[in-house]
């Protein structure tokens, strides 16, 4: 990819403008309008590569659940040891006395690691969840 910047021009309303320079000054010093709209196009890259089918992914699915429901760790725990294969680990945080958090880190075929998301955010007690993806292997385009 080559490293010369391109410019382009980019027309929006004024207060969709304002919000994005909001965004902008929360981003930090070291950020301008440039940049994050190039981790912009990275995130939605990344987002639409994740999606296709037979790419590898890795990822984060994070939960929360109360850990006095019904069997529920049981059943997440055989949902992971199912799926060894592709639950590259875990890490379980208690909240408070009743709450949990669980963060598992997963690898594989793009379709298969959503399966498996859904499969534990889709168990009756987790109260909700969110699975982050990213590509195992970049391309670059010429």
């Amino acid at each position: 990819m080559s490293k010369d910047l391109m410019r382009f021009s980019v027309a929006m309303p004024e207060d969709l403008l304002v919000r994005f320079d909001h965004l902008v000054a929360r981003r930090g010093l070291a950020k301008n309008r440039s940049e994050v709209v190039r981790d912009l196009v990275r995130d939605a890259l990344v987002e639409d590569e994740c999606a296709t089918p037979g790419i590898e992914v890795a990822g984060t699915l994070t939960i929360v659940f109360d850990h006095h429901a019904n069997d529920l760790q049981e059943k997440l725990h055989a949902i992971q040891h199912e799926y060894f294969g592709n639950i590259v680990s875990s890490m379980h945080v208690h909240l408070d006395a009743h709450m949990c958090l669980e963060v598992i880190v997963l690898r594989g075929e793009t379709g298969l690691v959503q399966d498996i998301a859904n499969l534990i955010l889709g168990t009756k007690g987790v109260q909700n969840g969110k699975l982050v993806l990213t590509v195992t292997e970049h391309r670059h385009e010429h």
